[in-house]
């Protein structure tokens, strides 16, 4: 450097010193060297700002050049983004990184080692699961991407090395091929045990929630059994004090009672005295109000069973049950069989909660709608009746322990059917309707209109509110005019099949508004306008008589004895679809998906509309496996997936479906 260049003058003289001594000895050596190490690291440095000073200007123009190549600024940054592990890494060759992660484990990691169910390794299961990854998955492809040859450059002649080579060869890649199919069969079997592994913990956890549900729906029902009667106690106590209110204002004051003269005093009775005695249609202190049993809350437990799952089992009657419904799923249950019994069961408990007394012969056909029942019987009446205004506990409690000692309690310890207290529906019935003349064998009611068929071969049209016979409809006369008016479809005709003496004249009927169907003993199914009382349109297609019947908006689905369920068009009168079975069919229902039917079998005839397959659900099924013989279904009804069947041998069951 030039400034650190001196005369030769400024160095002591050291020819008499040896050389290793001669620049520590020297005083003036040392000096020399210090004043050049200064002047070195002065320059280097440079003056307080090094921005200023031209050296450092220089280094800078050419640092910022070189860091204007792309090149250099791509290096730069991957080398700021890189960590130190990947930078040690990137050194690596493929298979020492391979052959590092296979070999070098934690000591802890290779304590207490699992035996390996698989007979391969992961790395076999990984080139197996991604042949592409592997070398000669990579070879594979390249030989792909660049074509595959038509003809061979040169002939390969059989026998020769290159041929022999060439043939080995091929079987190693078709052996390594078996191999690595072999493997991934063992995978997919691994993966379906795991997954039956899964399923039976989902299974099992399922099986927790729903017993879960089941609590919660169980406390629920006796948190609302609480509420309601909470609600009784507040009516009552809430008379009282109107009452005791209204006898506050009716009594005179000390002052009032001065001022009745003693003219007053020597009558039979005072004013003030007769005013505090009851009424006559007061109601007694120990008469019970009627409470509402109507439920709040919608169960929605057994949506989450697996359908043809029975819920319980009841012996209802001691007979064949002749008919049965039922308002909402857990919710109450009228049933009706031979032995002139009428029952109605709480269907969330399981038992029965009183009798409905009033009809002098079996009850052949009823409907519950909300709270309100209609029975149809032999004796030729129709009963209505409010099971709201029906004296039960359904949770367990004793029935009438406020006034009487000896209240039955409807829980015991043996879980025993119970007989429900005598009294329990007392005050359910409504009023009677009298105008049939045979029993019987068909209604139906909706808001407050009634329609009743009987055996007597008339349908009458009833006012509920006003309780008479609005209109009578006669099927024969029906018929015979239009078989005078040359109409072939509404006469009444004599069907292909043995005539059934047991069969009822009108078999089913249903109502909406003015409108009507009716399935009678001849086959047909006749639509009635009861605003003219007029047959509107016949449907001819079933050869014997029908017995039960439905319609929606669309579709009107039928059964008959003539073993067959038909399912029309109501918008063109013809046969959508029909299904034809071993049995007559004796009773019929449908929701939104499924058609049920009792066909004369132990179990019940199931028709998914949604999945359009037909299966069985019942007794039948499920006694079977215990080589029992359940009884023949007489009755099915169904709403929301929810089954209730009545067998004659008087037992009802209740199922998912």
């Amino acid at each position: 450097m030039a400034n650190a260049s001196h005369d030769d003058n400024e160095y002591p003289d050291v020819s008499n010193v040896p050389e290793d001594e001669a620049s520590v000895i020297s005083t003036r050596g040392l000096e020399a060297f210090g004043r050049k190490v200064t002047t070195t690291a002065s320059h280097l440095m440079g003056p307080l700002d090094p921005t200023s000073h031209p050296h450092y200007q220089s280094a800078m123009g050419e640092v910022t050049k070189q860091l204007r190549r792309p090149g250099l600024q791509r290096n730069v940054f991957s080398m700021a983004r890189t960590t130190p592990t990947d930078l040690v890494r990137s050194k690596l060759s493929t298979k020492e990184i391979q052959s590092r992660a296979l070999s070098y484990l934690p000591e802890e990691m290779l304590q207490n080692i699992p035996e390996a169910e698989n007979s391969y390794s992961l790395f076999q299961g990984f080139q197996a699961s991604f042949p592409d990854f592997t070398q000669e998955g990579k070879k594979h492809r390249r030989r792909v991407s660049r074509g595959r040859k038509l003809l061979e450059e040169t002939p390969i002649q059989p026998g020769t090395p290159h041929a022999v080579h060439k043939l080995k060869k091929e079987k190693s890649s078709m052996m390594h091929q078996f191999e690595m199919l072999g493997i991934r069969k063992n995978m997919a079997s691994s993966e379906i045990r795991e997954i039956d592994n899964k399923i039976a913990n989902l299974a099992g956890m399922r099986k927790i929630i729903l017993d879960r549900l089941a609590n919660l729906e169980q406390e629920e029902a006796l948190l609302e059994h609480e509420i309601v009667d909470l609600e009784g106690r507040l009516e009552e106590a809430q008379e009282l004090t109107d009452e005791a209110e209204s006898v506050a204002m009716r009594t005179p004051t000390k002052s009032e009672t001065d001022v009745v003269g003693d003219d007053e005093v020597a009558g039979f009775m005072s004013q003030s005295v007769y005013e505090k005695l009851p009424s006559a249609t007061s109601t007694p202190s120990k008469s019970k109000k009627p409470r509402n049993i109507r439920r709040k809350s919608m169960p929605i437990l057994h949506e989450h069973f697996k359908p043809g799952t029975m819920i319980r089992s009841m012996r209802a009657h001691q007979d064949s049950i002749t008919a049965l419904d039922f308002d909402a799923p857990f919710g109450l249950m009228v049933s009706a069989a031979m032995d002139d019994s009428v029952r109605v069961w709480d269907l969330n408990a399981g038992r029965c909660i009183g009798l409905l007394e009033g009809h002098t012969a079996s009850v052949r056909t009823l409907q519950v709608e909300d709270n309100i029942l209609a029975t149809g019987s032999m004796d030729a009446t129709i009963r209505l009746w409010d099971l709201s205004k029906a004296h039960y506990d359904p949770q367990g409690s004793q029935f009438g322990k406020d006034d009487e000692e000896d209240g039955m309690a409807f829980e015991n310890p043996d879980d025993l059917p119970v007989d429900p207290p005598a009294g329990s529906m007392a005050d359910c019935p409504l009023f009677t309707l009298q105008a049939h003349l045979d029993e019987i064998t068909a209604l139906h009611f909706r808001d407050n209109v009634l329609v009743s068929g009987s055996a007597d071969k008339t349908l009458r049209q009833w006012d509920l509110e006003k309780g008479r016979c609005v209109q009578t409809l006669d099927v024969m006369w029906a018929a015979a005019q239009a078989s005078a008016m040359g109409s072939s479809d509404n006469t009444w005709r004599q069907t292909t099949r043995t005539s059934d003496g047991s069969a009822d004249f009108v078999g089913a009927l249903q109502v909406f508004e003015s409108a009507l169907a009716c399935g009678t003993a001849d086959g047909m199914v006749r639509l009635w306008d009861l605003r003219s009382g007029q047959v509107h349109r016949s449907l001819v297609g079933h050869t014997g008589p029908v017995t039960c019947l439905q319609f929606d908006d669309v579709h009107l689905v039928t059964g008959s004895l003539d073993r067959s369920i038909r399912i029309w068009d109501l918008r063109t009168g013809s046969i959508y679809d029909a299904y034809a079975y071993d049995h007559p069919i004796t009773s019929m229902m449908f929701d939104t998906r499924r058609i049920v039917c009792a066909a004369g079998e132990d179990v019940v005839k199931v028709y998914d509309k949604v999945e359009g397959r037909h299966w069985d659900c019942g007794a039948g099924i499920v006694e079977a496996e215990e080589a029992k013989t359940p009884a023949i279904v007489e009755r099915v009804r169904i709403k929301d997936g929810y089954m209730v069947e009545g067998r004659q041998d008087g037992i009802v069951g209740v199922w998912t479906c």
